[in-house]
This record gives C-alpha cells, structure tokens and sequence, in this order.
C-alpha cells in the first residue's frame, strides 16, 4: 500500500513523455506467448518457497531506454520520490547471473505491473511519481518505466527456468490520487481498459468510484467505503468494475504468473474479494495473499476473520510485530514470541499459508533501529524456519536501512553474496525444499527463557531443532533439553556463521551444552515418510470441478482415495498421483467445510481441515435492510438457505454485523456478500446481543441472484 503521511497543501499536474521507442503496449492475446510453467509446476504450495519482495523501480536497470525522461526520472536515485530507473530487464539479468538462486530465492514478488499515471502530484513542495506501481490507470497494460508486454513475458519465462516463481502486486482498491473539485489535480483518478476510458472520480455518472471522503479508519466499514487517504476508491458493488478486474487478473495469469498479492484487502468488502478469489481459483488457480495492515502488538478479529474466510492467505502482521518487538526493538521477551506461534497456530485456520516477514516498504526497515547486523540475522533465521511462507525486502541481505517512505525503498546498493545475512539466507532457504519439518511441521517449545528459544518443527519423522540468544552479551547453558532428533550429533547448518554449535542427541535427550552470546543454531534430521501424510492442500477454496493440489510425503505411486469429509473420490477425478503430490477434481457435494484426508495402500494420513467447497460461481451481492431500530449491544446479522449465508445458522456460520454508517445510515443496514450465481435465495436478518438472538418476523425474503456482475437487494425488517 502507498501511505501519505500528509495531506495535499500544493498540487500540479505535469506529465512526462517516454523515450522513442517505448511505446504503450496494448496486451496480447493469450496466444501470443507460451506461459512457461515447465519448471514452475506448484502454483499452490508456497509453504517450500522463500519469497523475495522487490520494488522493481529500485533494483537495477537493465534497459536505460525505457525511462522516464524529464522531471520524472533522477538517474542518481536521490530523490526517492522519483523513477530510478529498475525494471523487469534488470530482474532478468540478475535471475541469470543466479543472484536469487544464490541467496535461495525461489519466488519473486515484483511492484505491480499495470500502467500507473504519468502525471508529477506536487505534495508539500516535493514532486512524486508513480514509482510504487500503486496508482494505476489501466490494469491491462504494462508500465513503460518497467518494460513491454514481450518483457514481462520475458521475465516469467527467465524466472520459471531457473525454478523461480513471480507473484505480482495487484492493487484493486482504488486507481491513483484525485480531486473531487479539481479535475486538472493528477489524472483525475481515471480508469482505463486496454486503453479505453472508463470514468474519471469527477462527474463519475457511473458510479464506478466512492464519493464519501477520506477515511478516518475508526470503524472496519469507514475504511473500505471510503477512500483511503487521496486515492480514488473503485466500488466494487459495480458490476463493470466487477468484470473488469476479473478479466484484468486473468490476463496476467495467462502470462504465467505464479502468485497474487493484493494491496489493502482490508479497505474491500470481503464479499467482493472472496467472489473476486473464486473467480480466479476457477480458472487459474494461484496463491494468493493479501495485505490487511496491523499495529504493532496488534490482534483483530476481522483480520482472522478474513485470512480464514475470503479464500486467501495475508502477510502476517502479527508475526512481524512480534519479531520486531524481540528482534529489533527489545520490548518483548522469546515468552512473547512463542506466545504469539501458539495464538497464531489456533487463529489462523491455514497458518503455514501465512506470509511472514520482518519488514517491507511500509514500515522503517529492520536494520534501521537494530542494535547491530547480529539481531537482524537472527531475525532472518527465525522467519526463515519458522511456520508460514518467509517474505524478504529487497536488501535485507546488504542491511540496507531506511526510516519510514521514502527512505525504505532506496536503491539496491549492492549485489554482495560475501556479507553474512546473505549466507544465514542461502544456507536456511534450501530447508524448506529439502526438510518437510520446516515446510510443513507443527512448532514446539522446547526451551525457553526471556532472551533464549529453543524450538522444535516437526512432519512424521522430520525433525528441525532452532536455537536462538538474543542476549549478545552473556552465553547461556542448555541442560535438560529434550526433543525428536533420533541418537547421534548433530551438525549447525549453518556452520557457526552465528556463533552455534553442534549438538549430540542420545534417545531425543541433547547433551548439555552452552548457547553463546548471540548465537543461532539449527540443527535437523530428515527421513523417508511411508505413511501418507499431508502437508499442504491449496487452494482451500473451490466450487465442483476445481482441482484441487495436495502436497506432502508418503502418497506412494499407485492411486489411492482423497476423502472430502465422507465423500471418497477415485479414478479419473484423481489427475495425478504422485508420491509428494496429488491433483484432484472437487466433487460434486453440498457446499460448506469440509476435512481432507487421503488413504493410500488402505492406510489414512492425517486430516487438513477448513477446506471450503463453494455451491457454484460467485457473485457479490450487497443486502440492504430498512427500519431495523436496535438497543444498545445489539447488531445486526444475515443468514440463509445457502452456505455462503451461513446454511440459517445464529452461529459463527451468520454474516455481519452489518454496517450502518457510510452507504447508509442507521437504521438502515447493508453488508456485500459473495453468494453463488444464478440462485434462488431465501434469508432472514437477526439481532443479536452476546448469546440473545431476536428474529424478524414474517416470511424468509427471497431473491434470484444475477448470473454474473453485482446487485442489490433491499428489505424492510419485519417487525
């Protein structure tokens, strides 16, 4: 997300011109370009991928004839406000010199792709540009500054031959900066389509943007209807801005894109977003991840909400916050830390789909209030084999530092494979493939104490066993330490690069030993898995006829069954099966939660649990209620004949609580809900205060959903 810390005092609007020979690229047909996946086949599964999240402006320049000229461009990268120059050609170039291949890297995450605005806004005397990719103009369209169509063609065959997967940022929650009084202020917000003009946020007749002001970000619905910050904010209860990012996305992952980020999901309706999702995973599925932003120490309800319901995974906010707070700041304890992979584990129903990371470029970086390099690694160290997806900013590895936007997204300094962060990376990042303990492992504490943590992963007979003092003045000993590790000693795989040691295990039970001061150590023990055991089922949403990937160890060679809760699925519903990996069609089963569980050689694996099939294709649907006067803790909640609205369920299975603020106002209420398509629905609103539910009256309201776009539907409560 781009982040103003100020409003507007001094805007003007100046464009810049491209050098010849960059002209605006329309998109291709699919047809165009092969989409290389041969060697990227798990679009999935990210839980063995370390992520490395790149501001591509700022990274290197591999094409001098694609940048701005003028005023928006600054070759010497000073005014970070400005284009630097990095684009997908310099991505290239450093995959084939093996730069990421060398630290670890297995996936890539590129700034958005999409044409931006070409305007220079005027913010307090400083002249910004698009740089960031977050203020689009037409999400059919390349950026220029980054390169053509036949570039990022160019970037995802590259990458998918070393191995490399590329997620794209993708920001549906607005356009770009605009004035409702100020048509001439930027480019008006506008929405292009492959070139077309859609509308503008002045004189929008269409009502393709939200009209209601900044938000203030007090309440859950003040932030996703209202705009965030300057930005023209798209509404999604549009059915042209509803078909126009699903056929955007889709346009991408026919270029082969292997992942999604989405900027400020919290700032969309989660109905719109988990229609937007089904969309996607029904046609190419892709992980996807989203960006919901918390506080520091923070815990919300809707966050965990939305991680298990919309369909998508989100960068781990609470996760960073609590390593900062160890790692970097020192106001909290490894009692914390472990805390907080207890609370997480029980929260987040597919926690290993959480990404996690240690800063990125809306925050200060890591490195630029660490008491030294040493707290920075070992941060690295914990992420790296911890649960979740680990995400690393650009330059962690070269401690590059940066207090607050702009100054966190400066130029790339170095390309160093010498310094030691870039080696704890290269030596952790190669366990996720090889140890399905840190793929896929469940956490144990083992030994801890404020500044020591000792844990243990775990998957069937995998074991990994981490070490870390964040003391950096006095060593610490280790007695009494039990874990899984089988008899014998152990090496540190990371060969004392933070001051470890080896270890010797007799029955589980560690001889005891002396943990230095600042020392990190990982020690594992991989084996063969015989039983079939699950790690990973992705995505964990999808209608009939999906497939489905589930990854993990011991599946044997020869077909076996993949239960959905009772349901046995065989034969040719079963694509692929393989010892690691299974492909297989969802069955045709009434819609809701279900178990996954696979049976191979007449012995069941384990059970992953909250998978969602869905009762056909989605639309968003927006439920508004008249006149629904409510007492003081009441609110106000939708269910339904369908799974989507909660199967006439009062439980956690009902959707609300409505809102009643900004599309309407109290006692008006509405809420956007993604319901399937072509349906007849029938549903009732309900009261409720704590375990006090009061039902309207009268018959169940009916309405036939659309086959596709939005709609609205509007009742009176029924006294």
């Amino acid at each position: 997300m781009f982040k103003w810390t100020k409003r507007i005092i001094l805007s003007t609007t100046l464009s810049f011109s491209l050098l010849a020979g960059s002209a605006l690229p329309l998109f291709p047909a699919a047809s165009v370009f092969a989409d290389a996946d041969t060697a990227v086949s798990n679009k999935q599964n990210f839980s063995t991928d370390v992520i490395y999240q790149v501001f591509t402006d700022r990274f290197l320049d591999g094409n001098p004839s694609n940048n701005p000229t003028g005023g928006a461009y600054d070759a010497s990268c000073s005014n970070l406000k400005l284009y630097c120059g990095g684009d997908w050609q310099g991505l290239i170039n450093k995959i084939n010199d093996n730069y990421f291949s060398d630290l670890g890297i297995t996936a890539l995450w590129i700034s958005q792709p999409v044409e931006n605005i070409y305007s220079l806004i005027n913010y307090s005397g400083v002249n910004n540009t698009a740089y960031h990719g977050y203020w689009a103009r037409d999400f059919k369209k390349t950026n220029p500054a980054f390169g053509t169509m036949t570039d990022f063609q160019n970037l995802i065959n590259t990458a998918h031959a070393k191995g490399i997967k590329v997620i794209i940022d993708f920001a549906p929650n607005h356009t770009s900066p605009a004035m409702e009084t100020d048509t001439s202020f930027a480019e008006n917000g506008k929405l292009y389509n492959n070139g077309t003009l859609l509308g503008g946020y002045t004189n929008d007749t269409n009502k393709l943007f939200h009209h209601n002001g900044g938000s203030d970000f007090s309440t859950l619905e003040n932030g996703i209807y209202k705009n965030l910050y300057d930005l023209a904010d798209l509404n999604h209860n549009n059915s042209t801005i509803d078909t126009y990012f699903k056929d955007a996305i889709k346009l991408w992952l026919d270029m082969g894109i292997d992942g999604i980020r989405v900027d400020a999901v919290k700032h969309m309706p989660m109905g719109w977003q988990k229609n937007w999702m089904s969309s996607i995973y029904g046609y190419k599925p892709v992980f996807t991840f989203g960006e919901w932003f918390l506080g520091s120490s923070a815990s919300d309800a809707d966050n965990t909400n939305f991680a298990n319901q919309s369909g998508m995974s989100l960068l781990d906010f609470r996760f960073n916050n609590e390593v900062r707070n160890v790692f970097r700041d020192n106001t909290s304890t490894m009692v914390a830390l472990d805390s907080m992979i207890t609370s997480t584990a029980a929260d987040y129903a597919q926690v290993n789909d959480q990404v996690t990371f240690i800063d990125n470029h809306d925050m200060d970086r890591f490195k630029t209030s660490a008491v030294n390099n040493r707290r920075l690694e070992q941060a690295l160290a914990f992420t790296l084999t911890s649960r979740g997806v680990p995400a690393i900013y650009y330059g962690t590895e070269q401690y590059m530092t940066g207090n607050g936007d702009p100054d966190n997204r400066a130029k790339m300094p170095s390309f160093s494979k010498t310094t030691t962060a870039f080696n704890v990376i290269s030596k952790l990042a190669p366990l996720r493939k090889t140890n399905p303990a840190i793929a896929y492992g469940t956490t144990q504490q083992r030994w801890i104490n404020n500044d020591v943590y000792v844990y243990e992963r775990k998957f069937g007979n995998n074991v990994a066993v981490v070490a870390v003092n964040r003391n950096l003045s006095t060593p610490t000993s280790i007695s009494g330490l039990t874990t899984s590790l089988p008899s014998g000693t152990y090496n540190d795989v990371l060969a004392g690069a933070l001051s470890g040691n080896n270890i010797t295990s007799t029955g589980g039970n560690v001889a005891n030993f002396t943990l230095a001061a600042g020392a990190t150590a990982v020690w594992q023990y991989t084996a063969n898995t015989t039983t079939p055991t699950i790690g990973h089922v992705g995505p964990v949403m999808g209608k009939a006829g999906n497939t489905v990937t589930i990854d993990g160890r011991g599946f044997g060679t020869t077909k076996g069954t993949v239960y959905f809760g009772t349901t046995a699925v065989t034969g040719s519903s079963i694509t692929s099966w393989e010892d690691t990996q299974i492909k297989v069609t969802i069955p045709a089963v009434a819609a809701g939660n279900y178990a996954v569980k696979v049976a191979a050689s007449g012995v069941n694996s384990n059970t992953y649990n909250n998978f969602t099939i869905l009762s056909g294709n989605q639309v968003s649907v927006r439920f508004v209620i008249n006149n629904a006067s409510t007492t003081l803790g009441q609110n106000l909640y939708l269910t339904g004949n369908v799974a989507e609205l909660g199967n006439w369920s009062t439980g956690p299975l009902a959707i609300g609580p409505a809102f009643n603020q900004v599309i309407y106002s109290y006692p008006i209420w509405y809420y956007d809900v993604s319901v399937p398509a072509g349906t007849n629905l029938e549903f009732k609103f309900f009261k409720k205060n704590g375990s006090t539910i009061t039902w309207e009256n009268g018959n169940n309201h009916t309405f036939t959903t659309p086959t596709s776009g939005t709609a609205t539907v509007t009742v009176d409560w029924q006294p």
